[in-house]
C-alpha cells in the first residue's frame, strides 16, 4: 500500500497558485485509479493540514516508507523535483505534519518552485507561494508533473 498526500490550499482563490504543486500532483495520479494507493488533498490551509494527515494515519496504518508527502519547495528551482526522506528548510505545511505525528522520517515529494529570479519577484517567500502560476511555468510544471507520476508509480 502507498498513501500520497498532496499539500495545498483549499477553494478556488488557491486553485492556481503555487502552493498548491502538491495539489496538482495528486489530481494528475487520480486520472490513473491505481491499486493498492491511497490518494489524498487535505482540505484545511497547508498551515493545519497535519490534523487531517494524522486522522488519516489512524484509518490507514501503514509503514512510514509507504507514507509519500508531496509539497511545493522553494529550496528547489521551478521544474526540478526530489523524492527524500528530509524536508525544506521552513515549510508550514510539513511542520503541521511533524508536530502532528511526532515523525519527520517518511518520503517527501519535493516539488521546485523556485522562479524568483526569472520574474524579478522581490518579496517574501510567503507571498511568492500565494502567487498564480504565470503561464510559461504551468506549462513546465505540467512536464514535472509527469516525471513526479512516473517515478511514484513504478
Amino acid at each position: 500500500m502507498k498513501l500520497i498526500i498532496g499539500l495545498g490550499n483549499p477553494g478556488e482563490k488557491y486553485k492556481n497558485t503555487r502552493h498548491n504543486a502538491g495539489f496538482l500532483v495528486v489530481d494528475q495520479l487520480e486520472k490513473m485509479n491505481l491499486p493498492g494507493v491511497v490518494l489524498f488533498k487535505p482540505q484545511k490551509f497547508m498551515n493545519r493540514s497535519g490534523q487531517e494527515v494524522k486522522k488519516l494515519i489512524k484509518k490507514y496504518p501503514l509503514d512510514r516508507n509507504e507514507l509519500y508527502v508531496v509539497h511545493d519547495d522553494l529550496d528547489i528551482p521551478l521544474g526540478k523535483f526530489k523524492i527524500t526522506q528530509k524536508g525544506p528548510k521552513v515549510h508550514n505545511g510539513l511542520k503541521s505534519i511533524y508536530e502532528q505525528l511526532g515523525v519527520k522520517d517518511f518520503w517527501h515529494v519535493r516539488v521546485g518552485i523556485d522562479n524568483r529570479l526569472e520574474t524579478g519577484f522581490t518579496g517574501t517567500g510567503e507571498e511568492y507561494v500565494l502567487q498564480t502560476w504565470r503561464p510559461e511555468e504551468r506549462k513546465m510544471m505540467s512536464g514535472v508533473i509527469k516525471e513526479i507520476v512516473r517515478s511514484l508509480v513504478l
